[in-house]
């Protein structure tokens, strides 16, 4: 069953992965992240993660693509906008670096490269287990994210708000 849930999840990231770089309105980039979002804190619940999957989902899921929604709405990103397009080379060298990641990937895929899962350890995943890391190990990555996060939200209200009349 495990096996059938996880068959799912990983083709509704890959379907949703596909529909952020595929899909030519941001809105609906947007939501196709929002799936990949989704599949992956189903995939945390299969590793006995479950606050991770809670945070995946009320976070990731449910702030972070907001903001982004909030964003292309605050620019005005209509669907029927003609496409600049200034640098032409940068499509056929990204189809080159895709095709040379997916056969890097085939190949890790085929010969076993790469690490091997082991179990996890006790408590992985646990809402202490995450504090303890969070607040010992990664404290200052913690902090530096929360500075940007900070002036993130100060910037798109500085931006947002309407401009005064002179």
């Amino acid at each position: 069953m495990e096996l059938v849930v996880f068959g799912l999840a990983s083709a509704g990231a890959l379907a949703g992965g596909i529909g952020v770089i595929a899909s030519r309105p941001p809105v609906r980039s947007a939501l196709s992240l929002l799936l990949v979002l989704g599949s992956l804190a189903i995939m945390y619940l299969l590793l006995a993660a479950q606050f991770i999957a809670a945070l995946q989902v009320i976070i990731y899921a449910g702030a972070i693509v907001v903001l982004f929604l909030f964003v292309i709405m605050l620019l005005h990103m209509r669907s029927g906008e003609g496409r600049v397009e200034k640098l032409r080379w940068q499509g056929p060298v990204s189809y080159v670096l895709a095709g040379l990641f997916l056969a890097a990937l085939l190949y890790a895929i085929w010969t076993g490269a790469g690490p091997h899962m082991a179990e996890p350890a006790p408590g992985f995943g646990t809402a202490e287990s995450v504090g303890r890391s969070l607040f010992t190990k990664f404290l200052l990555p913690f902090e530096v994210a929360s500075i940007v996060l900070l002036v993130g939200i100060i910037a798109a209200v500085v931006v947002g708000r309407p401009l005064a009349p002179p």
